[in-house]
């Protein structure tokens, strides 16, 4: 069976409050709203594709790699060790050239009718950033013994995702930005309505390209990854943390409680899958996927605090995108409800608690270990 809708590990998944769509007020809550949930239930309908694609090109029957059980005596993990022994920037150096390339082959135009809509989602997708999310997704399958041609279409398709996520977070019905990466965002040099249908093509091309591209593991697997994908970006993943954000801002009383259900959802939850769905498809046991799990909800929660200190603390032109934005929208943040220092505190307790969940498995878990480092030290 797959094991797709386990619940985070409850040590960070502390604000378990239910999602309510309260009724929309204002014309911008009913575009929210409408954009909102339309995505969502585009996001199923290619998603059920996907998983017909994948019967229709895999063999359903399925093998079983070899399973890497905990050692049987384990000490505690050299930390320094692994960061000192580690070069990051070679590691990422060796990554982001396969991964431009991949990505750049996944959204080109092969008819004439298609070229304004892959034009405007390689406009997004091809603006740059970190690619954190494929990086994470390649460094657990391989250590687990799998290979980056294994992971790279699921790392090509959490970033289609998340460039989604950003094309539809810039649109003016949501944060109403114009600015993404030190370049005008999509809706801007495209057209608020081509941009909108770029960022649902890049979600269903995700799925299809896991379906498609996808070799050397079995179908089971395939469609594991496929399932936790979709999942990231529904009611309990990116589309209801979105709609609880817009619902908390400028609203009186709102808690730290309420500020990590809508991090877990709408950020930790796609770098919880990245990590997750390279353990899967390098062949780690349901047990080695948990302990992913809570290293990527982790730092997905010191993502978000890190990113809420940017706003405060770096300009627009190192962020490379519009800075104080959180304050002009009286937006709840870490720093606001937990103070500059405070939160600073609290990200790197997140980014030590992450470290331990991956002992067990010592220096194979470098990489992992100094991408944590990474996402609180960056200054954009």
């Amino acid at each position: 069976s797959i094991n797709h809708a386990a619940p985070p590990p409850t040590s960070v998944h502390s604000a378990t409050l239910p999602l309510t769509y309260l009724p929309a007020k204002t014309a911008r809550d009913t575009t929210v709203l409408t954009t909102t949930i339309y995505t969502a239930k585009m996001a199923r309908f290619y998603f059920l594709n996907a998983l017909l694609m994948v019967i229709s090109l895999q063999s359903t029957s399925a093998f079983t790699p070899a399973k890497l059980a905990y050692p049987t005596t384990t000490t505690a993990l050299n930390v320094a060790s692994a960061e000192t022994s580690f070069s990051l920037d070679e590691y990422l150096a060796s990554k982001i050239g396969p991964i431009e390339s991949a990505l750049e082959a996944s959204v080109k135009s092969r008819i004439p009718q298609t070229d304004k809509i892959c034009e405007s989602m390689a406009y997004s997708l091809m603006a740059g950033g970190k690619r954190i999310r494929p990086v994470l997704c390649i460094a657990a399958c391989e250590m687990f013994g799998g290979s980056q041609d294994v992971a790279m279409p699921t790392a090509v398709a959490l970033e289609m995702i998340h460039t989604m996520s950003l094309i539809h977070d810039d649109l003016p019905s949501m944060d109403n930005d114009d600015l993404r990466r030190g370049k005008p965002t999509n809706h801007v040099v495209f057209g608020e309505d081509v941009a909108i249908l770029a960022g649902d093509s890049l979600l269903s091309t995700s799925f299809e390209h896991v379906a498609r591209e996808t070799k050397g593991v079995s179908a089971e697997k395939i469609v594991d990854v496929i399932a936790r994908l979709g999942k990231s970006v529904g009611a309990e993943g990116l589309a209801g943390g979105q709609v609880m954000d817009l619902e908390c801002e400028a609203k009186p009383g709102t808690t730290l409680d309420d500020l990590k259900w809508i991090h877990i959802h709408k950020t930790a939850t796609l770098l919880q899958v990245a990590v997750a769905s390279g353990a899967v498809l390098g062949g780690a046991t349901p047990e080695e996927v948990a302990a992913c799990e809570l290293f990527a909800m982790n730092i997905g929660l010191a993502f978000q605090v890190a990113d809420d200190i940017l706003d405060v603390t770096a300009s627009s032109e190192d962020l490379g995108k519009t800075a104080g934005k959180d304050e002009a929208t009286d937006k709840t943040t870490y720093p606001k409800l937990l103070g500059l220092e405070e939160s600073k505190a609290y990200a790197r307790q997140l980014i030590d608690e992450a470290k331990e969940s991956l002992a067990p498995f010592g220096d194979r878990a470098a990489p992992l270990l100094a991408i944590a480092d990474f996402i609180i030290d960056r200054k954009n």
